[in-house]
């Protein structure tokens, strides 16, 4: 069994920071790529950030300059980092990891059970 545990969204005024984690824990022999996605009221759920176990990183447009992902691999551990925040940030945020769970298993994504971010003065 792989556990995802989110933490550190809430309410924030416009121009202000959040910073979420992401713990996976569990059956875990290696983990590829996270990420972050998010989904607002009424919306797709769209990709906000991801970083391969290399360290490269990927960006929605939208979030370009304001947001940072990060991760730390002693802890299975990804980070969003997220300044500047806008109105239009808030949504629930869900961080995906993808993995594997033992030698010989393919790969998969998990999904967090997300933490809603409201930005909002």
């Amino acid at each position: 069994q792989v556990q995802l545990v989110e933490s550190g969204g809430g309410l924030v005024q416009p121009g202000g920071s959040l910073r979420l984690s992401c713990a996976a824990s569990g059956s875990i022999f290696s983990i590829n790529a996270m990420g972050w996605y998010r989904q607002a009221p009424g919306k797709q759920r769209e990709l906000v950030a991801s970083i391969t176990s290399g360290g490269t990183t990927n960006y929605a447009d939208s979030v370009k300059g304001r947001f940072t992902i990060s991760r730390d691999n002693a802890k299975n551990t990804v980070y969003l980092q997220m300044n500047s925040l806008k109105p239009e940030d808030t949504a629930v945020y869900y961080c995906n990891v993808n993995l594997i769970a033992r030698l010989g298993y393919r790969s998969r994504g998990y999904w967090g059970q997300g933490t809603q971010v409201t930005v909002s003065s």
